[in-house]
């Protein structure tokens, strides 16, 4: 049997099938421009065939109907029968404080969800949608919903707290969530295997990436993380501010005769690396760095000290720590940046190889610790999708036995 794993965008679509048994995708494809001008689907199967369709495609419905034909196209499709699929994982925003863990998508839980897509008005709707559209064509096939917060959703109080009325938290929900849950919770959980599935391990997990964050990890469970009520907060991302002092945004308001929404879109669309140096791409910007643009340099030196700092106060939170993971776009594939992160980090008891970094391919797991070092440093190629068809099987599977 076979997992669908969806991951629906406000314009987009992002599927996988995935062996249930053996784990391996077999199958991926992106519907592009839903509701736009230009719509189209590209799939590609395991054996290396190719489908490009262009096609108007009004809503998520009309996208999720192409998917399903596509997957059965008698000459490219991926499979034979949509009774091969056993359950379909939706990749959702935001939990809020409602769902610790991954859930059967009920009726019960789309309402739940549609009350809280003002913590995430960008993506939350066409999740929602994309659910209720699956739960639509395929009425037999369970739906489960994993969401992109509840990783973090161990955090305690003192970590996740904002420092504001206590009623305002309560009525609004206002508070430290994080994001990039499933990428955390996947690599912690190889890291751990990796070391023997000792009990107690401390770990900083780096998803670093366009959107980058970093979370502490204690016996597999996360105790605090960089992004905040929304993925603006933390670290120096592709065009992202990260931390800055709210304060800031009435000024920048004041100043550019412009609304808080507005100065909100401009530190999560035009800051980060391209409001520095003017490229939002890590790739472009250490290339520019290493010919000398002095823009480029600052925005990779940011991004360093950030993450150091980051690094050491959770080394602090967790009391102690086992070990360091790499991971996402940047994590996995930048040479310079892990370079650059892990210089200095050698007062906490952490030694990095710097001559195997130098070596190791990208999108490869590598064990970069150097023999002096008391602390391991990984990279590990993430695998949200995994973890969202493992949450769809095991869900699946219990909700088969009742």
């Amino acid at each position: 049997m076979k997992i669908l794993v969806v991951n629906a965008g406000s314009s987009s679509l992002k599927y996988q099938i995935i062996d249930a048994e053996t784990e391996k995708t077999i199958g991926k494809g992106l519907v592009e421009r839903i509701g736009l001008d230009g719509s189209s689907i590209k799939q590609e199967g395991q054996n290396g065939k190719k489908l490009v369709i262009k096609r108007d495609l009004k809503d998520h419905t009309a996208a999720f109907e192409l998917v399903i034909k596509s997957l059965l196209d008698a000459e490219n499709g991926i499979i034979k029968s949509m009774d091969e699929i056993m359950a379909i994982g939706h990749r959702v925003l935001h939990s809020a404080e409602d769902f610790s863990e991954s859930v059967l998508v009920t009726l019960d839980v789309l309402k739940i969800c549609k009350r809280n897509v003002p913590l995430g008005e960008l993506h939350m709707p066409a999740n929602i949608s994309c659910m209720e559209v699956c739960m639509k064509l395929m009425p037999k096939t369970p739906n489960v919903a994993v969401f992109d917060t509840s990783f973090h959703l161990t955090m305690p109080p003192h970590a996740y707290m904002y420092a504001i009325k206590y009623e305002d938290y309560e009525m609004y929900q206002l508070r430290r969530y994080g994001f990039h849950g499933t990428s955390h919770r996947y690599v912690s959980s190889e890291a751990i295997k990796y070391m023997g599935s000792k009990e107690g391990l401390k770990i900083i997990t780096c998803h670093l990436g366009n959107g980058s964050s970093i979370a502490a990890i204690r016996d597999g469970k996360c105790i605090d993380t960089t992004m905040g009520l929304t993925p603006l907060e933390g670290l120096v991302m592709g065009t992202r501010s990260g931390d800055i002092d709210p304060a800031a945004i009435a000024y920048l308001a004041k100043k550019k005769g412009q609304t808080a929404e507005e100065v909100v879109t401009y530190l999560n669309k035009e800051c980060g690396f391209l409001g520095i140096c003017g490229y939002s791409d890590n790739r472009d910007v250490v290339e520019k760095a290493k010919n000398g643009d002095y823009h480029a340099q600052l925005a990779c030196d940011m991004f360093a000290y950030r993450i150091k700092k980051y690094i050491g106060a959770y080394t602090v939170a967790l009391g102690g720590l086992d070990c360091i993971v790499f991971t996402g776009g940047i994590g996995e594939n930048s040479r310079s940046s892990r370079k650059d992160i892990m210089q200095g980090l050698e007062t906490l008891g952490i030694h990095f190889d710097y001559a195997k970094n130098e070596e190791v391919k990208g999108g490869c797991f590598s064990d970069l610790t150097a023999e002096s070092s008391k602390v391991k440093v990984l990279v590990i190629p993430t695998n949200e999708e995994l973890v969202i068809a493992r949450d769809a099987k095991r869900i699946a599977l219990e909700k088969k036995e009742i």
